[in-house]
């Protein structure tokens, strides 16, 4: 026991706070990038935790208590104990993170060296089911302009499509369909496969547009025969939910930065890196080892197909670099559906064979792909809502023992250690209270899923996520709204009843201001997740990119030319600072490496002009999107330090200026025949057009 606090023992309850403090604010000045400096943080971090753990297991579970408040006792640590093992398996990644960026440069150097006609032939294929065409333009033209001499892009569609089959001949791509869906995306690439035969298959998502250097940055990673498949991380041109909801779209970068640009370097540091379903090129012999495609056995295939693969002695290479640019889930809708998706398929991989479970695996592999971290963070999460109401109104407390003394002594310092230690090894890409907030926000609807598959793995609809106008941005997620509010209110009562001597319900009066400060935290991620409940839409329906160039625009019916600079641009339209337009003038404008598009002023004054584009389909279009998307321009990338992210985050509570204006999404291209009518065959429509024009054009 902790004796009471007069000055000496002060500040022996506080040493290790201290402690745990002084060594993430020192731990960056011995170099965050040496190995040295990272296991000391891990090891540092594990101290504190081991310490934590003897005194909950020594001091913290009332043995002598009653059958409920023990169980209920036992019922927190095994959960606590759980996240615990999951954040080890997270810390180890983190210790040995990567950085293959200087191995791709003297790759790209040695390929550049040899003629063109010596590189290796690559199949591009593009799986897709219903996207719209808004969607699929950017990722097919994008594709034909990569910079790779011997390349095949192949739009491989499951919806069988015919205004999709005429417009990929017109733009040069080529088109596969087959006569069912089976498997959904695995089947369609599998298919896809079996018509295709380049030595390297590059696989992308319908929405992910890859950047010209993509190939030349990635194919030399294959001179080594380990490497089976090279990934690049998912980066963004749109904001996600967390961003759009809650108004940080200029303040918090997306909630997947952390996964790829600290979890990923950190698993391939161990040759633990996988496959993430688009963004890949993988060897076609890997493909071949692994059975001849990708996996079938679960919606996951991807994880899959890096597990068969490690079995056979290939390994994932990671580069983190931005090689790729998609659209993140632009709905409550679309991001529920991707991340059910996800968690569903993580847990079917326990059941089979081919898992992190079967054999034929390390035992460094078998941790590293344990998916348990879905069902781990749920249940912290929900628990740390929980067990202050199961305190404030039965009297039940979580732990026992508990003063403020060893709080501060014990509880206080592993909290610490364990964010400051994620902070430190995560390079900046973890942000705590963003993570509560995402977490608790999604939580709600994921455990169900979870728990459903733990008890049915198998049988489960593959969904795709809405992408494009089939987004619908916006929306209500009412039973999660219902839910957090719920227990706000509860947690507010709880405190409120507990405040007043006659009505409390909790003995130890003395715990009540610990536990109040603990209610205060989720009182304070219960709002926020509530927050993002109502989906704002969009602030525009295309995305805009800062380009500041000079742009000639020439007024119809006169000759009229003026100057301009452009200010920003996107598919739809351009501002420029310009002089002498008026709302309404037709204009031409002739735009660097775009050409001429012709468009009508929307808005002008202030030496300022808005020009809406005319005209849905010309080469000036394919060049604007080649322009724009593939030339590593980038909306949303953020690096902001945790304090001022966090800050922006808790403004949020009480900033009443975050409505924004809904813009109505772009219609998308209406089919120009009824969908393709297949009996037992399919359909291989091979590339055409020549492929100079796009890929020389930025």
């Amino acid at each position: 026991m902790i004796p009471a606090l007069d000055m000496a023992p002060a500040l022996l309850v506080a040493a290790p706070l201290m402690l745990t403090i002084s060594g993430v604010m020192l731990a960056p000045l011995f170099g965050l990038e040496r190995l040295s400096t990272r296991i000391g943080i891990a090891a540092g971090v594990a101290a504190v935790v081991v310490t934590y753990l003897y005194w909950r297991f020594t001091v913290t579970i009332p043995w002598g208590s009653t059958w409920y408040g023990l169980g209920f006792a036992l019922v927190c640590l095994a959960i606590e104990l759980f996240g615990l093992f999951d954040a080890s398996i997270l810390f180890s990644a983190l210790v040995r993170r990567s950085n293959r960026t200087p191995e791709a440069d003297a790759h790209e150097a040695r390929l550049r060296a040899r003629p063109e006609s010596e590189w290796p032939a690559v199949d591009l294929i593009i799986a897709t089911y219903n996207e719209p065409i808004e969607v699929l333009e950017k990722t097919v033209l994008g594709a034909l302009a990569l910079d790779w001499p011997n390349l095949n892009v192949w739009v491989a569609d499951d919806g069988r499509r015919r205004w999709l089959r005429d417009w990929c001949q017109a733009k040069g791509a080529g088109y596969i369909i087959r006569p069912d869906n089976a498997h959904a995306k695995a089947g369609n690439i599998n298919h896809a496969l079996a018509v295709t035969s380049a030595p390297f298959v590059a696989v992308f998502d319908a929405d992910f547009v890859p950047q010209q250097q993509f190939l030349t940055r990635t194919i030399g990673f294959f001179d080594d025969p380990r490497i089976g498949i090279v990934q690049i991380p998912h980066s963004f041109y749109n904001h996600d939910p967390l961003q759009q909801n809650l108004a940080l779209r200029d303040a918090m970068p997306d909630d997947q930065r952390f996964f790829f640009e600290a979890i990923m370097p950190g698993r391939d540091g161990w040759d633990a890196s996988f496959c993430c379903g688009s963004n890949s090129v993988t060897r076609r012999a890997a493909f071949e080892a692994a059975g001849g495609g990708l996996p079938t056995g679960s919606i996951t295939e991807d994880m899959l197909l890096t597990l068969a693969l490690l079995r056979q002695g290939f390994i994932t290479r990671y580069l983190n670099e931005p090689l790729a640019f998609g659209l993140a889930p632009e709905s409550l809708t679309a991001f529920f559906v991707q991340r059910a998706r996800w968690a569903q398929g993580a847990m079917q991989i326990l059941f089979l064979p081919e898992g992190p479970l079967g054999p034929g695996l390390s035992l460094r592999h078998r941790l590293f792909f344990l998916p348990t971290a879905w069902l781990s963070q749920c249940l912290m999460l929900l628990m740390s809502l929980m067990a202050p109401l199961v305190f404030l109104f039965a009297d039940i407390p979580p732990l026992v023992g508990v003063t403020v003394e060893s709080a501060l002594f014990y509880l206080v310092p592993m909290v610490v250690a364990q964010v400051g230690g994620i902070v430190l090894l995560g390079s900046g890409r973890y942000y705590p209270i963003a993570a509560q907030v995402l977490g608790t926000f999604q939580s709600f609807r994921l455990l169900p899923v979870i728990l459903k598959t733990l008890v049915k793995p198998h049988g489960h609809a593959f969904k795709v996520t809405p992408k494009g106008s089939d987004a619908a941005g916006g929306g209500f997620e009412s039973g999660t709204f219902l839910a957090t509010t719920a227990l706000m209110l509860a947690t507010f009562a709880g405190l409120i009843i507990n405040a007043m001597p006659d009505w409390r319900i909790v003995e130890q009066g003395a715990l009540v201001p610990m536990v109040a400060f603990w209610c205060s935290i989720n009182i304070v991620v219960l709002f926020l997740a509530a927050m993002l409940c109502f989906g704002i839409p969009a602030l525009r329906a295309e995305e805009r990119f800062a380009i500041d160039e000079g742009v000639a625009i020439e007024v119809a019916g006169s000759n009229i030319v003026h100057a301009a600079r452009s200010i920003d641009i996107s598919m739809s339209g351009i501002a420029v600072s310009a002089v002498g337009l008026t709302r309404g003038d037709e204009v031409r404008l002739r735009i660097r490496n775009v050409g001429v598009i012709e468009g009508v002023v929307a808005r002008a004054g202030s030496g300022m002009a808005g020009i809406a584009f005319t005209g849905s389909d010309s080469p000036a279009r394919d060049r604007l999107i080649v322009r724009l998307f593939t030339a590593g321009l980038n909306t949303t990338e953020l690096r902001p330090p945790m304090w001022r992210a966090t800050r922006a985050m808790l403004s949020r509570i009480w900033k009443a200026d975050m409505t924004v204006a809904s813009a109505k999404p772009s219609e998308a291209a209406e089919s120009t025949g009824p969908d393709i009518k297949l009996d037992k065959m399919s359909m291989v429509v091979p590339p055409s057009r020549d492929r100079a024009e796009l890929s020389a054009m930025v």
